[in-house]
């Protein structure tokens, strides 16, 4: 079999890299690799769910496990397997968005694993699939759930996050204007957190000095929250720094953000545009589309 690693010497378990004493657990921690290493070449979808279903297993709890859809999405996603994810989104529907096993988290289940990997692995056209293949929830509160859920292991860097909150960090306006156009919430409700803005304003902030690469990525980043929130939020401490914030922000961004001025016709109705039509954004003019959006003629 191709995926045979015969007398390969050594075990490696992909998630837990945990040594095995066990001969079963050696043996599951070879499969298991194999089927990592399956998806990361891209094999064809027949083959690796042949091997999905009959051939691959992991150690999880004591004992031999076959992988989940959950889990195999989740190698999908890392690798960017774009047949593979279409496939078991499309064959399992929302069971393949489920909590993985202990092997591949050490945390309890919690949030929604496969949003967080997309965005941080900037997986656009597989996350474009998930966010579609929500529609499939029962109820639109179980969809906006999944959308807002705060995933991540507690011992990771997103643990607590949203899926908006993490686009907003790592400075992925593609993914980010996905999640908001399918529902994702653009703020947070819980005050005592960080907000998505709020994060994107410090990190504009922190990096006033330097020219980055990625101060437009920013700025597209601030704007797509700005036209997706249902009433522009007034930070008067802005104020404390007027020329450099109207110089991150532009003129115009910054005096609606201070509370000095209401937000032009223009912006208020293309707000209004985005909350009425979300999924139909494609079919706006180029000149209307949020990735043309701009704040102000600095942008």
């Amino acid at each position: 079999m191709p995926w045979d690693l015969g007398s390969q010497s050594g075990s490696w378990s992909v998630w837990s890299g945990s040594r095995s004493g066990s001969q079963s657990e050696r043996q599951c921690e070879r499969t298991s690799f194999a089927f990592y290493r399956a998806v990361r070449d891209l094999l064809p979808v027949w083959l690796l769910e042949d091997m999905r279903t009959m051939e691959v297993f992991h150690w999880e709890d004591g004992r031999a496990c076959a992988f989940t859809p959950s889990e195999a999405l989740l190698y999908a996603v890392v690798h960017d397997h774009q047949q593979y994810a279409r496939y078991l989104l499309n064959r399992y529907s929302v069971s393949a968005l489920g909590a993985p096993g202990r092997s591949f988290c050490c945390c309890p289940a919690s949030g929604a694993p496969h949003l967080s990997v997309a965005v941080r692995y900037n997986r656009i056209s597989v996350l474009g699939m998930i966010v579609d293949a929500l529609k499939d929830f029962s109820t639109e509160s179980a969809r906006r759930n999944y959308l807002d859920s705060r995933g991540g292991c507690a011992h990771s860097a997103d643990a607590g996050k949203t899926a908006v909150h993490l686009a907003c960090d790592l400075v992925r306006p593609e993914c980010l204007l996905l999640l908001l156009v399918h529902g994702a919430c653009p703020y947070l409700t819980d005050r005592t957190r960080e907000s998505p803005l709020d994060c994107l304003l410090q990190r504009m902030r922190q990096d006033s000095s330097n020219m980055v690469a990625e101060a437009r990525g920013q700025q597209v980043c601030v704007g797509y929250l700005l036209l997706f929130m249902p009433k522009l939020p007034r930070l008067p401490f802005l104020q404390q720094e007027p020329q450099l914030w109207q110089r991150l922000l532009g003129n115009e961004a910054f005096r609606w953000l201070a509370g000095l001025a209401p937000p032009s016709l223009f912006v208020q109705a293309m707000q209004t545009l985005t909350r009425a039509v979300p999924g139909q954004l494609d079919a706006l003019p180029d000149f209307l589309k949020p990735l043309d959006f701009r704040l102000s003629e600095t942008w």
